[in-house]
Order: structure tokens, then sequence, then C-alpha cells
């Protein structure tokens, strides 16, 4: 989250206002400010403990810089939220990386949460690492059975042998100020704990299910933490009618496309591809007609819940199944066939079984 800082909190001998826009799980910050000489930087504070040195960049080198952290996804946000300074477009000295450190305020209506449909609150982006060294982009949403919470994703986001895909924890986001959109913040999720696997994966007669759960602690959910969550009752019923070529959505963050400024995910329409129910090629997943790119893994499918014989929610939506990745043939020839466009979704039922104590 945001929040300005002055002279006695930086600890660092600045003498102007700056701005926080990130701080990691082990206390380091990065803050936007003006150096000696009136350029905008972003400045390194290493947390105590480390012992490191203060250290700034230019905003341009710092957004190119080949390492890649939640903290520069963090000053991608900030900046869409700035308002770049006046000024004439002759003046030749004039940095282009230049901001003022004063948020632009569209509308307070805009920035209010009522403002989104609430599937968009149950969807939240995850950040893989390998200690401090950010790995992959991709989508999960969050299931509640009882008082528990769990993060949802694809079990490939955990771990992927193949890919040799290791990471040792996430980092998802939550918008943290029931009054503004803008407001968020990051949250660490360890992996493994005493050597151990902290999250659960399921298996059936198929094999393996490519969908992981791990719980979240709710006392360690950022202060004033606004989400929405699934739960046993957005799962479909035997009378739900699930049509072959009903409209469906995928709500995620492909390629780690989003809205920046609020922090939301964005949605790709599909349709039903396979009869619902029936495992397909016998596995336990169903396949979609829609367009997805990777960062989407992860992403709840969902269809508009009927209203009938169902109480009343603020998630009116039937949760279907959790995107893993797009399938093709393995025999297509690139050069006269086009991508099939299809992607497997694993039923959605695996959840009561992972999250069960």
């Amino acid at each position: 989250m945001n929040s300005y800082l002055t002279e006695p909190d930086l600890e660092v001998g600045m003498s102007e206002d700056a701005l926080e826009f990130h701080r990691s799980s082990n206390g380091d910050r990065w803050l936007l400010c003006h150096d000696v000489h009136k350029a905008t930087v972003v400045r390194h504070v290493p947390n105590a403990a480390s012992a490191g040195v203060v250290s700034e960049l230019a905003v341009a080198a710092f957004l190119s810089s080949e390492r890649r952290g939640p903290e520069h996804n963090a000053l991608v946000d900030l900046l869409s939220e700035l308002m770049p300074l006046s000024r004439e477009p002759a003046q030749p000295n004039v940095a282009p990386e230049e901001f003022s450190l004063c948020p632009a305020q569209p509308p307070l209506e805009s920035h209010r949460p009522e403002a989104a449909d609430a599937l968009l609150l149950a969807v939240t982006r995850v950040c893989t690492f390998a200690q401090e060294r950010r790995l992959t982009n991709a989508s999960g949403f969050f299931f509640q059975q009882g008082v528990r919470l769990f993060l949802v994703t694809s079990r490939h986001v955990m771990i992927d042998v193949s890919g040799e895909h290791f990471p040792d924890r996430l980092e998802i986001e939550f918008h943290v100020d029931a009054e503004n959109l803008a407001a968020a913040t990051w949250m660490p999720v360890p992996l493994y704990a005493a050597g151990r696997s902290l999250w659960r994966q399921g298996t059936d007669d198929g094999g393996e299910i490519d969908v992981a759960v791990v719980e979240l602690d709710r006392a360690a959910l950022p202060p004033g933490a606004i989400f929405r969550a699934f739960g046993p009752g957005h799962l479909p019923r035997p009378g739900d009618a699930m049509p072959i070529g009903a409209s469906l959505l995928i709500v995620g963050f492909p390629l780690g496309f989003h809205d920046s400024l609020h922090h939301l995910p964005v949605v790709r329409q599909g349709v039903l591809a396979s009869a619902f129910g029936l495992r397909f090629q016998g596995k336990g997943c169903f396949v979609t007609d829609a367009r997805t790119h990777r960062g989407t893994s992860g992403a709840p499918v969902v269809l508009r819940a009927p209203s009938k014989g169902r109480m009343p929610d603020e998630l009116p939506w039937l949760l279907l199944g959790v995107h893993s990745s797009s399938i093709d043939m393995g025999g297509r020839d690139v050069q006269i066939d086009e991508s099939l466009g299809l992607n497997s979704a694993w039923y959605a039922d695996i959840l009561m079984v992972l999250t069960a104590h």
C-alpha cells in the first residue's frame, strides 16, 4: 500500500517528501523520490538487519533492470496513478521520468469496491519466488470452508518438475481500503516449513490433478484486507443445467495484464466445449473454448448462478472449475494446422477434498 513518508520516517537523511510504493516481507523498502539534483529516482532502503547500503536508480533504469520483483509491479501500478508534471514540451532539460508525487485521484465512486463486481474481488494476482528471485505470474482465487480460508491455484504454480519450476513462496495481492480500490499490498505465502510442503494437491484414477490449495492464516492477512471467497455453496448441484456451448467466464491475469490502478483482474469469455460431468479423456477435467494466455493458470471458471432455488448471495456465480492450461493436438502440423484454441479446466469439486480437515 502506498504511504507518504517524510525525513523522520526515512532515516536516511532525506529532506524532501517521498512515496513508499513497496515494502518486502523482510523489511526492505522502495521509495519514489527526488535526488539532490531534483531528478525522480527509485531509492532502495535495505532492512536494518542486512546492514545494506541505500541505493538510487533512475526510474527508467529501475524498470528496465533484469531483476524483476513485486517492487517493479508496485512501481508500475503507482506510476499509473501519478499525474506527469506540467511542463512545456519544448523544455529540453526535463527528464522524461519526472513525476509529481501526488496521486491523480479519479472520482471517488470509481475507487469504491462496490463499483467492482464481487467476482473480481474473489480473484488475486499470484507471483512465485525462489528466495528473492521472481519466477512467474499466475492467477488464484479464495475458497472458504467454514472459517478456514484457502488460496486456490494450479498445482504447477506450486511446483513443476518438467518445467524446472521450484518456488519456495508465493506473494498474493489484497485490497486494503474499503473506500479505495487503488490501495493494495502484497502478502507472502510460504510453500515449505521444516522441509515439508504446505500446499495440498490431489490425484484420482486418471493421475495427478492440476489443482492445489494452501491455507491462509487469517491473523496474517494485511490489516483491512478486502476480498470475496467462494465456498461449497458455489459448486454446481446435481440439478444445475450445464448445456454444451454454455457461455462461461475465466477470470484472471493473462500475461500479468490487469487493471493496474484498481488492482483487478480481467475476464475472458468462453464456452463449455465438452460434456460437463464427464471426465474428458478419462481425466478429472472438462474443456473450454476460450482465448487464454500464460498467467491465467489457476483462474476460476464460472457461470452465472441460476436464481431458482438459491438464496441471494453477494457472489452469484457457480464455480465450475480451475483453469489449467491450453491443450492441443500432439501431432499437429504447426505449418499447416492452426492451434485448437482449447483449454483444460479441472472440476471444482476437488476443492471439497483438498480443504477438508
